[in-house]
């Protein structure tokens, strides 16, 4: 930004090509042209009914798929054994952590999408020397504009004239307190900690100002935290990879057991299809089918414990890594 906060004001209004009588509405036009609408761009999304498949395809959620079809084989070749019941339980355990899964993942991406509902619609801006209101999105780097208490900040601004200036930047920083600015230069580094700066989705608690707009949109502090929080990398978790460490060597013993129960069954004299249908049964009981909804269930409460300390967790896994951190 052109240390905008280590300058005096007027050399700020220099910099972005801006004076004290604002923008012109032609320049503003033409840099709205160049730098975009003022707003929090949507991250690209797959389709919802592709969102809730995925929760039924994990690598555990395909053993299970498997024990239950394979549930289903023996009770159609040997009914009465009590197997169709078994596939239908897998069944619904599959489904029911699924569901979960998806529905806590859903609730938090439209959570994270109010994102935008906290920057302002309308703001006082000087345009050709006149004061109007204007759309926020409308804004660009260069507007001259003017904020009084309780009012957000729709974009990231050097402050130019204060009055008594406190503002809240919780939604920015996590700092729930008062904090003082004032339009002097400042000597800090990061924006985040100068006097002089006002960032994008932050309110003013008491005062006035008349500050100048140095970034837009996705350029700012807070659409920078949007954009993370968003379009977050397909990153596999600590939690993902051991559960599909341990779907595998399930997967590995189950059929290596029921291959050798097999084996032992037609070598001591049993017939060949009732040992098959042995095998299959041990297959099936080594499968631990409680596994994933007890994960699920133990991820969805710590989910609802963060939430009430204002932590928002977008994927369950997540919950798991992020007690891993040190």
């Amino acid at each position: 930004m052109y240390d905008l906060h280590h300058l005096p004001a007027t050399e700020v209004l220099t910099t972005l090509a801006s004076s004290t009588q604002g923008l012109s509405t032609q320049e503003a036009g033409r840099r709205l042209r160049e730098y975009g609408a003022n707003r929090i761009e949507a991250a690209p999304r797959r389709h919802l009914l592709a969102r809730l498949l995925k929760e039924f395809t994990g690598l555990f959620s395909i053993v299970l798929w498997i024990a239950a079809g394979l549930a289903f084989l023996v009770a159609l070749l040997e009914p009465g054994q009590g197997t169709a019941q078994i596939g239908s339980a897998v069944v619904m355990v599959i489904i029911v952590s699924g569901l979960f899964s998806f529905w806590q993942e859903f609730c938090a991406e439209q959570a994270l999408a109010a994102l935008q509902r906290l920057l302002p619609r309308q703001i006082t801006v000087v345009r050709d020397g006149t004061v109007s209101q204007v759309v926020a999105e409308a804004l660009v780097p260069g507007d001259l504009i003017r904020l009084t208490q309780g009012e957000s900040v729709p974009s990231d601004c050097r402050l130019i004239e204060s009055f008594g200036v406190r503002i809240n930047s919780a939604t920015v920083a996590g700092e729930t307190g008062a904090q003082p600015r004032d339009s002097e230069p400042s000597s800090e580094e990061d924006p985040l900690h100068c006097k002089n700066i006002l960032l994008a989705g932050t309110s003013l608690i008491s005062g006035e100002c008349t500050a100048v707009v140095y970034a837009t949109g996705m350029r700012t502090e807070f659409g920078r935290i949007a954009h993370l929080t968003l379009a977050g990398g397909a990153v596999v978790s600590p939690l993902r990879r051991e559960v599909a460490h341990l779907s595998r060597v399930i997967t590995l013993l189950a059929v290596i057991i029921g291959v050798l129960f097999f084996t032992v069954g037609w070598w001591v004299g049993l017939p060949l299809w009732q040992s098959f249908i042995f095998a299959i049964d041990i297959i099936v009981a080594m499968v631990p089918e409680g596994l994933q909804p007890t994960l699920t269930l133990a991820l969805v409460l710590a989910t609802k414990r963060m939430a009430k300390r204002h932590v928002l967790i977008r994927h369950l896994a997540t919950v798991e890594t992020l007690g891993a951190t040190t």
